[in-house]
């Protein structure tokens, strides 16, 4: 699925695309996990850190990367917090690159891993990246490691077809996320966002529906007890989620007007647009196949233009599950920053 931000914090010019061709010898261990995991397994950690990835700019909309922790000032239900650490923009990240390897992708395969590449390429050297792949089920092809030989060799290998279990495989990717101890962390996932299971339930749910507003009345796509819970995770655990959206799961290309189908997929699209404001990442939406040289890397330039700033919730206030608000404010009035916008206390 494709963030499109509605803030852009900068780019960055690449000199190439990484075309890398690694000997045998890894695929003993390029291959490592595959998913089964129980549904309701959950995320363990300090639920009272709360972590935020925040971009600065200026008014001009050029992103600010030279900001200390002085500089900013956290705001939870409008009471200022003390913030307990800071990471500034080049500190390194701990980064999931999941790829969508279900039915809908295998006509660009070689463009998809091609674009994966150069994301590689982009990255800082010292940024550890993942590879984890998903159709029917979820496999880890590459551990987190900063050798791009080896996740550029784990994204060659990648295949598969049929079922796209997407939310299994984000689920999966923040248990493996949380097992990496503390630091900034994301997910960029490139996908078309049709969840099989999503689906199917969706279609039932949107049986009776005449029209596309009663077809995603019916559906209710943000209230989804499975988004919700993969939200939740990412909130405990300060990950970020930049989704690519595949033009293939774009609502607007549909070539029948089916209420039933358009509700479908306009529910799956909103739910890639929420996983990426609720997280404070970005949706980058993909019209044409060749954008997704030119979106990957402006992704790995995001993520160099984000500060990590953690504070310590308040004891007092009750884990009851209502909704947080977050507020982050520089303290030169000429800048603007950008975060998730708050969460639910669970």
């Amino acid at each position: 699925m494709i963030l499109l931000s509605a803030l852009r914090f900068g780019s960055r010019t690449l000199l190439h695309l990484a075309i890398i061709v690694t000997p045998l010898v890894f695929l003993s261990t390029a291959i490592t996990n595959v998913y089964a995991q129980e549904p309701d397994e959950v995320v363990s950690t300090d639920t009272s850190v709360v972590q935020l990835n925040v971009g600065v700019v200026d008014r001009q909309g050029r992103a600010v990367t030279s900001l200390s922790r002085n500089d900013f000032a956290i705001y939870e239900d409008d009471v200022r917090q003390s913030i307990q650490s800071f990471e500034p923009t080049y500190s390194p990240f701990t980064l999931v690159l999941l790829l969508d390897m279900s039915g809908s992708t295998i006509n660009f395969r070689q463009q998809l891993k091609q674009a994966a590449i150069r994301f590689l390429d982009a990255i800082d050297a010292d940024d550890r990246v993942a590879v984890i792949q998903f159709n029917a089920k979820v496999k880890q092809l590459a551990g987190f490691t900063t050798d791009r030989k080896k996740a550029a060799y784990a994204i060659d290998i990648a295949e598969g077809v049929g079922e796209t279990h997407f939310y299994d495989a984000l689920r999966y990717s923040l248990v493996e996320l949380a097992k990496q101890g503390k630091g900034r962390k994301a997910i960029v996932v490139l996908t078309d966002g049709l969840d099989t299971h999503m689906r199917n339930a969706d279609r039932a749910a949107a049986s009776k529906a005449q029209t596309d507003e009663e077809a995603v009345a019916a559906i209710k796509p943000e209230t989804n007890s499975t988004l919700n819970s993969i939200l939740t995770s990412a909130d405990r655990l300060g990950v970020s989620i930049f989704p690519l959206a595949l033009p293939s799961g774009d609502p607007k290309r549909l070539p029948l007007p089916d209420p039933i189908i358009n509700g479908i997929y306009a529910a799956a699209r909103t739910r890639l647009q929420t996983l990426a404001d609720r997280t404070g990442g970005d949706l980058n939406e993909i019209r044409r196949l060749d954008e997704m040289f030119r979106l990957f890397p402006v992704i790995a330039a995001n993520l160099r233009t984000l500060y990590t700033v953690s504070y310590q919730a308040s004891s007092a206030r009750p884990r009851d599950g209502k909704w947080r608000t977050i507020r982050v404010e520089i303290t030169n009035p000429e800048l603007v920053a950008r975060t998730k916008p708050g969460y639910f206390a669970r």
